[in-house]
């Protein structure tokens, strides 16, 4: 730093203020680089929040009108869950896969189904809780031997 206060105090007047200006100069012009960018991404992010904020209004908005029309759960017409996951696995194509079934203490039904299509299962289970309102409690499914098909015990239990 001595060695730049010598070099500094080594000139003339004017290249001091040459030099002086110059500093301020190059100081505002690092500043301003600095702080444009800044400035241009906190601008974007305002953007962005009052988009994301005219978003959540409008769902709100929405919100009542989407949970009236969403449509009521069909439930089985009376009909037991064991009648009604045998139905729907009927439909499904996967009745041949249902093994057993057994009916829990707490209003539950315990399915086994053996050698059935993931994507069958999952639609079998979809279907269930979609059109009929019945929960999937828990699954435990396993792999077999062939890809895509599964052997699943899975726990139902109807709304």
């Amino acid at each position: 730093m001595a060695a730049l206060r010598a070099w500094f105090a080594g000139l003339a007047p004017r290249e001091q203020r040459i030099v002086l200006i110059g500093a301020v100069v190059a100081g505002c012009v690092l500043l301003l680089g600095a702080l444009l960018p800044l400035e241009r991404k906190v601008a974007a992010a305002k953007e962005e929040l009052a988009g994301k904020q005219a978003d959540l209004a409008w769902i709100r908005s929405v919100a009542p009108r989407l949970a009236s029309l969403r449509s009521p759960v069909a439930h089985g017409g009376g009909e037991s869950l064991v009648v009604l996951a045998d139905r729907v696995a009927r439909q499904a194509g996967i009745a041949r896969s249902l093994t057993g079934s057994q009916p829990g203490g707490d209003g539950t039904l315990s399915v086994r189904l053996e050698q059935v299509s993931f994507d069958a299962l999952t639609s079998w289970m979809a279907t269930l809780l979609q059109q009929y309102g019945t929960r999937v409690v828990s699954s435990t499914i396993e792999r077999t031997a062939t890809a895509g098909v599964v052997s699943a015990t899975v726990v139902l239990r109807s709304r």
